[in-house]
């Protein structure tokens, strides 16, 4: 689903608190992907950007392409009742996302092992 289908599913996705937990992961396929939890929800969710999204300009600052919002692909990954638990579940995120292709597949085990 994109971005738009995702809060439109259910509308306390978007009057929720999200915490991000980075944007910098990888799915299988290499894509770049920003990783959140819904409060109200418990939902744990990747959202993919087509690659070629994020630039570098000259002076090393990266710079976002407006995409439209279908080009943005949600997965569910998993539901996390409580703020402390997804704190817990995820000690240690910065120090892998940015570690190699397929980073979230640490998410996915993490979240296979509870």
């Amino acid at each position: 689903m994109d971005i738009e289908e995702f809060y439109d599913a259910d509308p306390r996705r978007r009057e929720s608190e999200e915490i991000e937990f980075g944007r910098e992961w990888s799915d299988a396929t290499g894509l770049r992907t920003e990783l959140s939890w819904v409060a109200a929800t418990g939902e744990l969710y990747a959202m993919a950007e087509p690659a070629g999204s994020v630039e570098m300009d000259p002076f090393g600052d990266t710079r976002v392409d407006d995409l439209p919002t279908e080009a943005l692909t949600v997965e569910i990954l998993g539901t996390v009742s409580t703020r402390a638990e997804i704190d817990q579940l995820l000690a240690g995120w910065d120090g892998v996302m940015e570690k190699g292709p397929n980073s979230i597949q640490w998410v996915r085990d993490r979240l296979a092992a509870r």
